[in-house]
């Protein structure tokens, strides 16, 4: 692996466009029972906010070095001030539609023992005219960036995704977009699509060869008009399709301590590298490195440059 390529990173312009969460960590200590319910006691040592989705995706990119412009939805609320927040403090430029109606998409995870005992979700779907602010946004932005990622967790930011993609074509500026569900239609001429394994499955069904993957992912390749796909496979690496046909990388060999985030990871290291130029190969390699390295933390973390420098060596 080529040495990090950190003074190029530090011009790259991401701008990253989708589904904004907070994810909130409540940390305890679990020594009983409750006596109202066989449920666990848990006794909260320790609070923590991070950045989740399309966020977490923005924080990466911040974290590698490069410069990233985040565009979503949050509610008028306090978990949207947090967002607003965190964005600062990673070194994300945040452009949020801030909608009164809606509120902020927010998991908050309860762990004990570093054991997660519970998730609670709160999130609702964006009206119209919240959609019609971010598209606004999205025109005033697009033409300053190298590349558009799109962060898709089916919360409705991306409702619109094939809009998105057209004016980022029209634009000539490369779409990376990481999918949700199995209409992959809805991403028809992005250049590269980020399924994971089960996603994959989804889309094209099961398969039992890696001839017959490769098959069934350059027939969707081609049938979307796409310039890359990557499958990210978890234990069993990255696979990498093009019309010059397909490359794979193994998975590093780290501990898995939380897959929370890693595929934000994944995309953003993707569109880091892709911005300054490397060929599609190279970027995965350099995916699959930080991918390796983020699964070994807790939770929705990212990967810095020193750490993905420090694992070229």
């Amino acid at each position: 692996m080529k040495s990090y390529p950190a003074e190029a990173i530090a011009r790259s312009r991401v701008l990253v466009v989708g589904d904004i969460m907070l994810d909130r960590y409540w940390f305890g200590e679990v020594d009983r029972i409750s006596p109202e319910a066989p449920v666990p006691v848990v006794r909260v040592a320790r609070r923590e906010d991070r950045l989740g989705g399309a966020a977490n995706v923005a924080r990466n990119v911040a974290a590698l070095g490069g410069q990233a412009t985040l565009l979503g939805i949050v509610g008028a609320d306090e978990a949207g001030e947090g967002i607003g927040r965190l964005a600062e403090q990673a070194g994300v430029q945040a452009d949020l539609v801030a909608d009164a109606d809606h509120p902020t998409t927010l998991k908050m995870r309860v762990l004990g023992r570093q054991q997660q005992l519970l998730r609670v979700d709160f999130e609702q779907h964006p009206a119209p005219a919240t959609l019609d602010g971010l598209d606004a946004r999205y025109a005033r932005h697009l033409a300053q960036h190298d590349v558009v990622v799109l962060s898709d967790y089916a919360k409705g930011a991306l409702d619109r995704v094939q809009d998105l993609i057209a004016q980022a074509r029209a634009a000539g500026v490369p779409v990376l977009a990481d999918p949700k569900g199995d209409d992959y239609a809805r991403y028809r001429g992005a250049t590269l699509v980020t399924p994971n394994r089960a996603e994959m499955q989804q889309a094209v069904g099961r398969w039992t060869t890696e001839s017959q993957l490769t098959e069934r992912a350059q027939r969707l390749r081609a049938d979307l008009d796409l310039e890359a796909l990557l499958v990210t496979r978890s234990e069993q690496g990255m696979t990498l399709f093009t019309a010059a046909g397909r490359e794979h990388v193994d998975a590093q060999a780290h501990e898995v301590f939380d897959v929370s985030g890693a595929g934000d990871t994944v995309l953003a290291t993707l569109a880091a590298m892709r911005a300054i130029g490397l060929p599609w190969a190279e970027a995965m390699g350099w995916a699959n490195r930080a991918g390796g390295i983020v699964v070994g933390k807790l939770g929705t973390s990212v990967v810095t440059a020193a750490e993905l420098a420090g694992e070229s060596t």
